[in-house]
């Protein structure tokens, strides 16, 4: 494994767990009213353009890193919904 790939991989894992704080809080709080849905829908479009990317470049990096990054972040905006009336 060359250096580009472990500084790609690294970047990867930490853009992905980056949000996983916030999905425990949320989870455990059952709490959303501070979390922006723009910025969640932005982000996740975002990611969605990402793994489109790798897949074009046939990058498993790129399409494993932000597709784990687009679940997080699915999973948080469905949160954002279904508890967005428990603040």
């Amino acid at each position: 494994m060359n250096a580009t790939t472990v500084f790609g991989v690294i970047a990867g894992i930490l853009t992905g767990v980056s949000l996983l704080p916030q999905l425990i809080k949320i989870l455990r709080e059952k709490k959303v009213e501070n979390v922006s849905v723009w910025m969640l829908l932005i982000l996740v479009v975002g990611l969605g353009l990402w793994v489109a990317y790798g897949i074009l470049k046939k990058d498993p990096i790129i399409v494993i890193t932000n597709s784990f990054s687009f679940l997080v972040n699915v999973i948080i905006l469905i949160l954002r919904f279904r508890y967005k009336d428990n603040g």
